[in-house]
Parts: C-alpha cells; sequence; structure tokens
C-alpha cells in the first residue's frame, strides 16, 4: 500500500463525515454552507478556521458559478491546502541539525525518534540518539533496539538522571563522532504542569548553548512537538502551551490510523503558524513520512 492510500485510510473518519455533505449530485444551498461548517469544526478544526474555509469557499463559488457539492471538491482541498505553512528545508536532512522531541507521554515520541534515525541513516547521515526520558526505563530499552537496528549509537545514562545532563553529553558524543544529526527523546510533560515545562525550557537552553561550542562551528537546535492525532483539540491546547513555554519549531503528528479526526493538524497549523515536519499513519518505519499538505488535504477530502 502507497503512502497516499494509508494516509487516505487514516482519515477515512472525517472524510466519511464530508462525504455526507458532498454526496452526488447535491445542490450548493444555505443547507449545504451549514452542514460543512458543522462538518468542520466536529472534525477536530475547531471554529474559527472552519468558518473562514466556508466563508471563502462560498466567495469563490459565487466567483466561479460552482452550483453543485460536487464540483467544490477539488476547491475545498485547495483551500485546505492553503492553512498549512511550507518548511523552510527539512530539518532531519538540513544538517547538522539537533532535534529535541517534546510532548506528552503516549504521543509517541520514542517511536518517531526510531523511525527518523533509522531513515536518516539510511540515506547517508551520521546520527546519534540521545536518550534524555530518564524516568522510563522502557523509553531507554526502546531507543536502544531502534538505535541497533539503525547501526546509529544512543547515548543514554542512568535512570532518574538529570535530563539537561544528559543533553550535555549527547552533544558532546556527537561532536566527537562528528556526527551530521542529533535526535533527543525527552521525557512527556504534562503541558499543564508549570514546574515540568520549567525544567523542560532547561533542557532546551543547555541543548542550544552546548550546540553553539561545536567544533565544526555551531549546531542548529530545533524544538518539535510530537502530538497524538487522537487527542482531538486537546492536541491543540498542548501545541499552545509547549509553543509558550519552550518556543516549538515544528510539529510532527503521529497515530493517523482511522480513530483520528484529520481537523487538528489544520487546527494546530492554522493557530501556532508552525510547520508539520512528518505524519505517521501506521507502525512501520515507512507509515512515517514528510508532510505534504496538498496529498494531505485530498486524502482528507477524497478528491480523486
Amino acid at each position: 500500500m502507497g503512502f497516499f492510500e494509508a494516509l487516505s485510510r487514516g482519515l477515512e473518519r472525517s472524510r466519511e463525515a464530508l462525504n455526507e455533505v458532498f454526496y452526488f449530485g447535491g445542490e450548493v444551498d444555505e443547507d449545504f454552507w451549514e452542514n460543512l461548517e458543522d462538518t468542520l469544526v466536529m472534525g477536530d478544526m475547531g471554529a474559527e478556521i472552519s468558518m473562514q474555509v466556508t466563508d471563502d469557499l462560498r466567495d469563490e463559488a459565487a466567483r466561479r458559478n460552482l452550483k453543485t457539492a460536487r464540483q467544490l471538491r477539488g476547491a475545498l482541498a485547495d483551500r485546505l491546502s492553503q492553512v498549512f505553512v511550507q518548511p523552510d528545508g527539512d530539518i532531519f536532512r538540513d544538517t547538522p541539525s539537533c532535534v529535541l522531541f517534546v510532548g506528552i507521554n503516549g504521543a509517541g515520541k520514542t517511536t518517531t525518534v526510531g523511525k527518523i534515525a533509522s531513515d536518516m541513516a539510511h540515506r547517508g547521515k551520521k546520527v546519534v540518539i540521545g536518550s534524555a526520558d530518564t524516568f522510563r526505563a522502557a523509553a531507554i530499552e526502546q531507543l536502544d533496539v531502534w538505535g541497533q537496528r539503525a547501526g546509529v549509537p544512543v547515548v543514554k545514562r542512568e535512570r532518574g538522571s538529570d535530563p539537561a545532563s544528559v543533553c550535555y553529553d549527547v552533544l558532546d558524543e556527537a561532536d566527537r563522532l562528528g556526527s551530521d544529526l542529533v535526535l533527543i527523546d525527552t521525557a512527556g510533560r504534562l503541558h499543564t504542569s508549570p514546574e515540568l515545562m520549567r525544567e523542560l525550557a532547561k533542557v532546551v537552553k543547555v541543548t542550544r548553548k552546548r550546540a553553539e561550542q561545536m567544533k565544526r562551528g555551531p549546531m542548529a537546535v530545533h524544538v518539535v512537538l510530537v502530538i497524538d492525532s487522537a487527542t482531538g483539540q486537546n492536541g491543540l491546547n498542548q501545541a499552545l502551551e509547549f509553543n509558550d513555554a519552550l518556543g516549538l519549531d515544528g510539529i510532527i503528528m503521529t497515530k493517523l490510523d482511522g480513530t483520528a479526526k484529520g481537523g487538528i493538524a489544520l487546527a494546530v497549523a492554522s493557530r501556532l503558524k508552525l510547520p508539520i515536519y512528518r505524519i505517521g499513519v501506521g507502525e512501520s518505519v515507512d507509515d512515517l513520512q514528510e508532510f505534504d499538505a496538498r496529498e494531505f488535504a485530498r486524502a482528507l477530502v477524497g478528491e480523486e
């Protein structure tokens, strides 16, 4: 199964809801616009962006004399794709680069680190994985397995070690090895806990300071939030809190496997004006792919 097919399968729940609006031969009347806006809101897109998209599409329908719901599928896909922010390059390919993965427990940070490490190592990058989740022994073991699979070193310390010092040690090792790409897994943090967020901010600060002192010159540090797509609007709340505390550089959406509603990706992109770097639609390495706004919108709307 190709990635677009997997993405379409993952967005099936949202697409089925839209299909009830875009029924074959349906007329574009006031009921259509109300149903469309309600469906977008219920699909985790949020009221503000749903209203804006619906109003823009209504204007376009009048301008282009589009009279049936079927004619508007492509126009909706175009409009939705415009919500997303185009990334300025790829932080995993444009090296030297250090990426800190943050998010709540269960979002898929550790698996995401492993998948990207494997992919980039196979592309010829010199990768180092850092295990700064010093609270969960399972996370350290999981990264060890990914490191062995990818053939890349994993820097870890004893459970309970200071996460900031672990990040410092990771960059020390990357400096010694002349690594291109550093991927650091951090412990899951509740975005509602100011104390934990301050501790995470310290991790970011220490990492940035050490990255400025690399032998080959400063290494860019990027902070990326990993969001479980099934968390819905709570994912947007997470993103807002993490961004306020850390200054995020981008997003990775995971677990878009059919149980999630795709609108959350649009809600996050619209509110935070941040790029989505990767999207995950399954368990295998190949199921984590670069985000393509147009392909996502097509799969969401069901455009042929």
